[in-house]
């Protein structure tokens, strides 16, 4: 199956968008089929305001890759190329398994470029799109497994910034046990490099507004607790359908992920376990220090309340419903008198 990325530069929406320095949307880019720094160009798989995303095979290595190229007037920035280029470093230093690989960052032509793996399947996004709220236990296999790539992410000091479903691959597992394979993707141009060239302006901040934090929406600094509040909205449409805070216009948006508290988790969905809405409360409270410390803290808990609730609604598992109490099979004939003697 061929990649459904849609991979997004920051800052951009899940839809495609056209930018003076590339391709227009939909459009033969005039790149397919060209050679650039060692990756023939085959497909382009996804794009965003300021990044196209293409599938290219590696020359040297022959190899698929996922080659994103960047803006061309973001190479021309000084701070911004600096920036990228250890940020980059650092990306491909990380090696976690539920982090797409950055095998290669640099420039050729003045074009700033990142190749990574590239993974057959399609994303959250997709996979929601189609199937719509998933199962307990299929949400919370995806929210481990990116949650220990944030956390991996946040050990070396990068934080995403950008927690998306459209960031989110899921891939074919291996086994019954591990149906899927998620990988976390988008760290290749993380987000602060961006706002410090200019490219950003006042009132405008780099995320995706469903799951962008309030600290991100005020301006101020930010930590991986950032990335726990994305990571608690993009939970709860996986277990909803939508994601906890939707409005008529982008601004009641932001102020909703501002001031307002989140939509009990349990009324969204029935059947869901009301402890799950303290859980949810705290991921996505407004103030960092009051959100969970780790992400796998916040998803290990949120499982644990789900599996609770899975166990009290099912029979004959030990929970409040008790098994059906049939009545006793009539005593054969030959036991009848016995049983009459004992006034029966």
């Amino acid at each position: 199956m061929a990649q459904e990325h849609r991979d997004t530069a920051p800052g951009t929406e899940a839809h495609p968008a056209t930018h003076p320095g590339l391709p227009a949307a939909g459009r033969d880019s005039g790149l397919l089929g060209k050679r650039i720094a060692g990756y023939l160009v085959e497909e382009e798989i996804g794009r965003g305001g300021m990044a196209v995303v293409y599938r290219a095979f590696d020359v040297r290595l022959e190899r698929t890759v996922a080659l994103k190229l960047l803006a061309p007037e973001l190479a021309r920035n000084d701070t911004f190329r600096k920036r990228f280029a250890h940020e980059s470093r650092v990306a491909a230093a990380i090696d976690h398994p539920h982090i797409v690989p950055v095998f290669e960052a640099g420039e050729t032509e003045g074009v700033l470029y990142i190749a990574m793996r590239y993974v057959p399947g399609q994303d959250l996004r997709a996979l929601l799109d189609r199937e719509g709220p998933l199962e307990p236990v299929a949400a919370g296999r995806i929210a481990a497994q990116v949650a220990s790539a944030l956390d991996a992410a946040h050990a070396h000091d990068l934080v995403h910034r950008d927690v998306k479903p459209g960031n989110i691959l899921v891939a074919e597992g291996t086994d019954r046990d591990h149906p899927e394979h998620v990988y976390l993707t988008d760290f290749g141009l993380t987000k602060k490099s961006l706002s410090l060239t200019g490219f950003t302006t006042v009132g405008q901040f780099v995320g995706t507004l469903d799951y962008v934090a309030p600290e991100q929406i005020s301006g101020k600094p930010v930590d991986g607790r950032c990335d726990v509040y994305s990571l608690g909205c993009v939970v709860f449409e996986t277990l909803t359908g939508v994601p906890p805070f939707r409005r008529d216009d982008d601004m009641a948006l932001l102020w909703a992920h501002q001031y307002d508290p989140p939509p009990p988790l349990s009324e969204e969905r029935k059947g869901l376990p009301e402890a799950a809405d303290g859980i949810f409360a705290r991921a996505l409270a407004k103030a960092p220090e009051e959100r969970y410390g780790t992400c796998l803290e916040f998803v290990a808990e949120l499982r644990a309340a789900l599996e609770r609730g899975e166990r009290t609604r099912s029979p004959y598992r030990g929970g409040s419903e008790e098994r059906p109490v049939s009545p006793p099979p009539e005593p054969p004939e030959w036991a009848r008198p016995v049983f009459k003697s004992l006034g029966a």
